[in-house]
C-alpha cells in the first residue's frame, strides 16, 4: 500500500481460565504443519489458525526475518515451570489473581537461570494493569569503579496498584525471551505473598539479597499521623539500604535506582526512619529494603580487583536477615509537654536570681537603715524622714550595692600609701572628677595617665610579690573603653558568621527534604522528632537553654554595671580604691559566646555532619579563651590581651580546627606540623606569663635564653624568683606536652573535639592554680560561690557522661553513625544529646556566675594587699 506498512496487534482474551491458547508460526500460512509439542486447546484450532496467519502478515509486512513461536500459557500460582528459551521461541506466562480492597495481597517472581549464556541473557517482562517490570537473568549489577557482579537467582516483588473497586480480577503477563540461538533453561515460580501488610508494633522478618530485594506496605490506622520505620539487623554486612516510597508504580528496588524516589538511608545494624501521613496522599506507603552489591558506602572494605574491560566478578553469598517494625511516633501533645519542659526549666533560673535579687536589696536596705553613718546627710534625711531623694542614685544604689551579685571594683589608677610602689598622691575629689569625665573624651593613646609608668613598670612588674595595685595603674577610662571592645567585637563577629550558617543550613535541610537522602545529615534517627521543614526538631529546642541563660548572664552583668557606675558616682571609697578591679567587657563578651553557641548548635543539630560540625565548636573556643582571659585579667588588668589579639589568636585556632577536620584525619605531616606549632605556642605564652609581657621578641633572644640558662642552672643552681608562676607553667606545659604527644601517636579522627579538649584542659589548670592561689594568700571564698562551685562540678560532671554516650558521629560512615542511635530517655521527646544541651548549658552558665561572684570576699579590702599570681 505505497509508503504504508501494516501494524499488526495480537490480542488474546480468556473467558475460560483454564483453557491454553498457543500460537504458533512457522512457514507461510498455507502450511497446515506446526512446530513443537504444544497444540490448541480443545475447540480453539480455527481462531489459532486465524491468529496466526494475523500475525504471520504482521511480521512479514514489519519487515521480519526468520521465524518466531510465540507461545502463551495459562499459568497458576505456587508451580514451578521448568523451560528452555531459544532466540526462535518466546513464552508468555499468563495469571489472573483477585485484588480486593479491604484486602491487600503481595505478588512474588522467582526465576532462576540453570544455563547461562552471559552475552545473550533470558529477558523477562511483566505486564501489569499500570505497570511494566523488566529484568535480565543473569542479572547483572554494578559496584564501585563499574564492577559487574552477576546473579543468576532473581527475586522480584510486582507492583499493586490500588484498586477502586470492592473486588476485581487483574491479569499479568510473563515475557520470557532472549536473544542466544542456543537453549537456556530457566525455571519460574509466582507466589502470592500473604502477610505483606505490615502491622503497628508488630515486627516482621525476612531475608534478602541484591538481586532478591524486598519490600511490604504500610497502612496508617486511624489517628496515627507520624510513625517510625525501624529496621535491624544482626548481621553488620553486607551493606543495605532501606526506602520509604509512595504506593505507585513501578517500585524502585534495585541497588541501582533504590535512590530514585522517596526517603532512603544506607544500614548495616540499624536503621530508622520518620514517616508522616502527610507525605502520602493514599495514607500508605512502601518499606523497601535493598542489600548493596558492596560495602564500601557501609564503611566495609573495598575489594581490589583488576579492573579488566567487562570482567565478571562472584558476588558471593549477600543474603541478609532483616527485621521491620513500626512504631506510632509522638502526639502533638508531646512535643507540647516537651517545650513547656524545656522553657520551665531555664524560666525557673530567672525566677531564682529575682528573688535573690529582691532578698539582696531587702537586707541591704536594711542594714543601711540600721547603720546610716556612710550616707550623706540628704541621703539620711530622705531615708529616715520619707522625703523623695534629690538623685535617682541615692536611694537605689545604696539598696542595690550589697546584692550578692555584687560587682568587681573598677580598674583605677590605684593610689596608695604605700611609696614603694611607686604611686603618685592623689586627692578623693581628683578622682571623682576623673571619672566623671566623658569616655568619648579619652584617646587610646593616653592609657598610661601617670607621669612615672613608661619610667617604673619594668620594676614594678618584675618585684618578687606582685601586688593587684602594681598592675592596676592605668586610667580606669581607658581600660573600660578597652575592655567593652571585647563585647562590640564578638557582636559583630557573631552576625557576620551566623548569617551565613543559616543561610547554608536551611539550604541543607531543604537538600533533605527534596533528595530524601537521609545519608546527609547525622541524626539519631531514632529519636529524631519532625516539626515542619525541620527533621531533628529536639535536638534543636534542646539548645534554648544556652541562649536564656546566655541573656541572664548578660542582665546579671548589666546589673552589676550599674550598681558599680553609681559606686563611683558617689565617690565610695570601696568601689575606687578596693577589691579586684571591676571591668564588664569580657562578662559581656562571655555571655554573646554564650548565646551565639546556643545559636550555632541548633544551626549544627539542623543537619548535623562532617562539612558543618566546626559551627557546633567555633564559639566554644571563644568561650574558653574568654574565661581564661577573665580569669587573668582579675589580677593583672594592666597587661591583659588586647580584644583584636585575643581575637586574632582565636581565629588561629579555629584556622587549624577547619585543617585537622578535612586535612587532619591519619595525616602525618599534618600532625607533625601542628605539634610543633602547639609547642611553640606553648613556650612563648609561658615566657609572656612569666615575666609578666617585659620581654622583647627580637634577634636577640637566643642570645638572653642561653645566657640565662647558663647563670641560673649552670653557673649557680638558683630556684626561680616567680616560685608560684613557674610552678603553674611547668604543670601548663606537662599538661600541654602530653596532650601533643597523645596527638602525635593516636591522630584522632575528631580534630575538632581535640583541639577543644587542649583548651578545656588548660582553662581547668588555669582554675585550679587560682582557687589554690588564692586559698594560699589568705583569701576566703564566699558562700555563694562556694555553692556555685560545688553546683557547676556536679552538672559539669553530669553534663559529660552524657556527651559521651554518643549518639551519633559522623567520623564514620552514615550507616555506621546509626549503629549507634538509641531511643528518648526523656518525656519521649529528648534523648542523651538533648540532656548533654540542658546540662552542658547550666554548667557554663554556672562557671560565668563563679567568675563573676568569685572575688566579692576582696570588695573591702584595698588593692595594695590583694596578691596578683
Amino acid at each position: 500500500m505505497g509508503s504504508r506498512r501494516l501494524c499488526c496487534c495480537w490480542k488474546s482474551r480468556h473467558k475460560n481460565p483454564t483453557v491454553a491458547a498457543t500460537t504458533t508460526i512457522s512457514g507461510p500460512p498455507g502450511l497446515a504443519g506446526r512446530r513443537g509439542s504444544r497444540t490448541f486447546g480443545g475447540g480453539g484450532g480455527g481462531r489459532g489458525v486465524l491468529a496466526g496467519l494475523l500475525l504471520w502478515t504482521c511480521l512479514v509486512g514489519c519487515g521480519a526475518i526468520g521465524t518466531k513461536t510465540v507461545v502463551q500459557l495459562e499459568a497458576e500460582f505456587d508451580v514451578l515451570y521448568n523451560d528452555t528459551v531459544t532466540s526462535d521461541n518466546q513464552t508468555i506466562y499468563a495469571f489472573n489473581h483477585t485484588v480486593s480492597r479491604n484486602k491487600t495481597e503481595g505478588v512474588r517472581v522467582y526465576v532462576d537461570v540453570l544455563s547461562q549464556v552471559l552475552e545473550s541473557p533470558i529477558l523477562f517482562v511483566v505486564r501489569q494493569k499500570q505497570a511494566v517490570l523488566s529484568f535480565q537473568v543473569p542479572l547483572i549489577l554494578r559496584g564501585l569503579y563499574q564492577r559487574k557482579y552477576p546473579y543468576a537467582h532473581v527475586a522480584r516483588t510486582l507492583c499493586q496498584p490500588p484498586s477502586h473497586a470492592l473486588s476485581e480480577t487483574q491479569f499479568f503477563y510473563i515475557d520470557v525471551s532472549t536473544l542466544s540461538t542456543l537453549g537456556m533453561s530457566y525455571q519460574l515460580r509466582v507466589s502470592r505473598v500473604d502477610l505483606f501488610t505490615l502491622r503497628t508494633d508488630t515486627k516482621f522478618s525476612f531475608t534478602a539479597s541484591p538481586s532478591q530485594p524486598q519490600y511490604f506496605k504500610y497502612v496508617f490506622p486511624d489517628g496515627v499521623d507520624t510513625v517510625i520505620v525501624k529496621v535491624s539487623s544482626e548481621m553488620a554486612f553486607p551493606c543495605s539500604v532501606m526506602s520509604i516510597q509512595d504506593i505507585q508504580c513501578p517500585v524502585y528496588d534495585l541497588d541501582n535506582n533504590v535512590a530514585f524516589i522517596g526517603m532512603y538511608q544506607t544500614m548495616t545494624k540499624k536503621g530508622a526512619i520518620t514517616v508522616q501521613r502527610k507525605d502520602f496522599p493514599l495514607n500508605s506507603f512502601y518499606v523497601v529494603v535493598v542489600v548493596k552489591t558492596e560495602d564500601e558506602a557501609c564503611g566495609g572494605p573495598l575489594r581490589f580487583y583488576p579492573l579488566i574491560p567487562d570482567e565478571l566478578i562472584d558476588p558471593g553469598n549477600r543474603t541478609k536477615e532483616v527485621d521491620v517494625i513500626v512504631y506510632p511516633a509522638i502526639g502533638s501533645e508531646v512535643y507540647v509537654m516537651g517545650m513547656l519542659f524545656c522553657l520551665g526549666i531555664f524560666l525557673s533560673f530567672y525566677l531564682i536570681t529575682f528573688m535573690v535579687a529582691c532578698l539582696e536589696k531587702k537586707t541591704s536596705h536594711r542594714e543601711i537603715l540600721v547603720n546610716p553613718t556612710d550616707m550623706s546627710p540628704a541621703e539620711t534625711a530622705s531615708l529616715l524622714g520619707g522625703k523623695t531623694p534629690a538623685s535617682p542614685y541615692e536611694y537605689g544604689s545604696f539598696a542595690d550595692n550589697g546584692s550578692i551579685l555584687s560587682s568587681e571594683a573598677v580598674t583605677d589608677s590605684a593610689t596608695s600609701t604605700d611609696n614603694n610602689y611607686g604611686y603618685m598622691e592623689r586627692s578623693l575629689e581628683s578622682v571623682g572628677r576623673s571619672r566623671q569625665e566623658s569616655l568619648s573624651s579619652v584617646e587610646e593613646d593616653d592609657y598610661d595617665t601617670l607621669a612615672d609608668i613608661d619610667s617604673d613598670k619594668n620594676i614594678v612588674r618584675t618585684k618578687k610579690f606582685l601586688c593587684v595595685a602594681d598592675l592596676a595603674r592605668k586610667d580606669k577610662r581607658i581600660l573600660s573603653k578597652k575592655y567593652q571592645i571585647y563585647f562590640w567585637n564578638i557582636a559583630t563577629i557573631a552576625v557576620f558568621y551566623a548569617l551565613p550558617v543559616v543561610q547554608l543550613v536551611i539550604t541543607y535541610q531543604t537538600v533533605v527534604n527534596v533528595t530524601g537522602n537521609q545519608d546527609i545529615c547525622y541524626y539519631n534517627f531514632f529519636c529524631a522528632h519532625p516539626l515542619g521543614a525541620l527533621s531533628a526538631f529536639n535536638n534543636i529546642l534542646s539548645n534554648l537553654g544556652y541562649v536564656l541563660l546566655g541573656l541572664l548572664f548578660l542582665l546579671i552583668v548589666l546589673k552589676r554595671d550599674i550598681v558599680h557606675n553609681r559606686a563611683l558616682v558617689r565617690n565610695d571609697l570601696d568601689a575606687l580604691e578596693c577589691g579586684i578591679p571591676k571591668h564588664f567587657g569580657l562578662f559581656y563578651a562571655m555571655g554573646t559566646a554564650l548565646m551565639m553557641e546556643g545559636l550555632l548548635s541548633a544551626c549544627y543539630h539542623v543537619c548535623p555532619n562532617y562539612t558543618n560540625f566546626q559551627f557546633d565548636t567555633s564559639f566554644m573556643y571563644m568561650i574558653a579563651g574568654l574565661c581564661m582571659l577573665k580569669l587573668y585579667q582579675k589580677r593583672h588588668p594592666d597587661i591583659n590581651a588586647s580584644a583584636y589579639t585575643a581575637y586574632a589568636c582565636l581565629a588561629g585556632v579555629i584556622f587549624f580546627s577547619v585543617l585537622g577536620v578535612v586535612f587532619g584525619r591519619g595525616n602525618t605531616p599534618f600532625w607533625i606540623v601542628f605539634s610543633v606549632i602547639h609547642i611553640v605556642a606553648t613556650l612563648l605564652l609561658s615566657i609572656q606569663l612569666y615575666y609578666m609581657g617585659r620581654w622583647r621578641m627580637d634577634s636577640g633572644v637566643m642570645r638572653r635564653i642561653v645566657y640565662v640558662m647558663y647563670t641560673d642552672c649552670i653557673r649557680q643552681c638558683s630556684g626561680p624568683m616567680y616560685v608560684d608562676r613557674a610552678v603553674l607553667l611547668v604543670m601548663g606545659n606537662i599538661v600541654n606536652w602530653s596532650l601533643c604527644a597523645y596527638g602525635l601517636i593516636e591522630r584522632p579522627s575528631d580534630f575538632a573535639s581535640y583541639l577543644l579538649a587542649i583548651a578545656i584542659c588548660n582553662l581547668l589548670l588555669y582554675f585550679a592554680f587560682y582557687i589554690i592561689m588564692k586559698l594560699r594568700s589568705g583569701e576566703r571564698i564566699q558562700c555563694l560561690a562556694l555553692v556555685l562551685i560545688l553546683f557547676t562540678a556536679v552538672v559539669w560532671g553530669l553534663a559529660l557522661f552524657f556527651f559521651f554516650q554518643g549518639l551519633s558521629t559522623w567520623q564514620k560512615t552514615p550507616a555506621e553513625s546509626r549503629e549507634h542511635n538509641r531511643d528518648c530517655i526523656l518525656l519521649s521527646f529528648f534523648d542523651d544529646h538533648d540532656i548533654w544541651h540542658f546540662l552542658s548549658s547550666i554548667a557554663m552558665f554556672g562557671s560565668f556566675l563563679v567568675l563573676l561572684t568569685m572575688d566579692d570576699d576582696l570588695d573591702q579590702v584595698q588593692r595594695d594587699k590583694i596578691y596578683a599570681f
